[in-house]
């Protein structure tokens, strides 16, 4: 039963080799959302971006693997308690919340960095999931898996 749970983990990895493939398809540099302040994407910035999602995406995925590597072993070793004292049982546990908390965060910005490169091959890269209006180049280039606005993530995060 401990080894089922980090195999579906595993999916998201394994999600990421289409994007590399994909790579020579994406859309026009050109044709990206920008904003009326600013310029065109060129292919070199358009580059640059896909570049360091691309290390990150390679970065998250060996991340991942090696902390569910030590969640399947925490849950391996967990064992049924017998002969551990209440503390000794308590920091494995809160260890094994860790890793679950650190796979979950993983996999979620592995998730976010493989969306955001298939927004740029699908000519979406840009485009303010919210209210529509081009996000801005700028804010893109500082944080390339931005989906809103700064007005619109300003909006959310004061909610």
């Amino acid at each position: 039963m401990t080894n089922a749970s980090p195999a579906p983990q595993a999916a998201p990895a394994a999600k990421a080799a289409p994007a590399k493939k994909t790579a020579a398809k994406k859309a026009a540099p050109g044709s990206l959302a920008v904003r009326e302040d600013e310029s065109a994407w060129t292919a070199a910035e358009l580059d640059e971006v896909m570049a360091e999602l691309q290390a990150h995406s390679d970065r998250l995925q060996r991340e991942l693997h090696d902390q569910q590597e030590e969640l399947a072993g925490l849950l391996r070793d967990a064992g049924d308690g017998a002969g551990q004292d209440q503390a000794d049982m308590g920091a494995t546990s809160f260890e094994r919340d860790h890793e679950l908390t650190l796979v979950n965060n993983a996999r979620e910005m592995l998730l976010q960095t493989e969306r955001a490169m298939a927004r740029i091959h699908d000519g979406t890269y840009g485009v303010c999931e919210e209210c529509g209006k081009p996000i801005g180049k700028m804010r893109l280039m500082a944080f390339p898996r931005a989906t809103l606005c700064l007005s619109c993530k300003q909006r959310e995060e004061r909610r």
